[in-house]
């Protein structure tokens, strides 16, 4: 069994939503691992003098958690120890 959690970012471009998009998740890899998909749940621009300026994303990056170490008990130790 897997258990995933989803976290929001929002990443822009001078480019293009897509260049934005990869740029997001880019950035999402440099610090969570196990990325298992991203849903764009919104795009909109930055608009300046009647032309595009900035294209952004809203990002909702899914990835799988890893699982947490066993923890040894007291017994377990001693087992260990003897």
């Amino acid at each position: 069994m897997s258990i995933a959690k989803v976290f929001e970012i929002i990443s822009s471009s001078k480019v293009s939503f897509d260049d934005a998009i990869k740029k997001g998740i880019a950035r999402a890899a440099d610090t969570m691992t196990d990325i298992t998909s991203a849903w764009v749940k919104d795009q909109y621009v930055e608009v300046s003098d009647g032309k595009v300026v900035e294209y952004r994303v809203v990002l909702k990056i899914t990835f799988i958690l890893k699982s947490a170490p066993k923890a040894t008990t007291s017994k377990t130790k001693a087992k260990a120890t003897k």
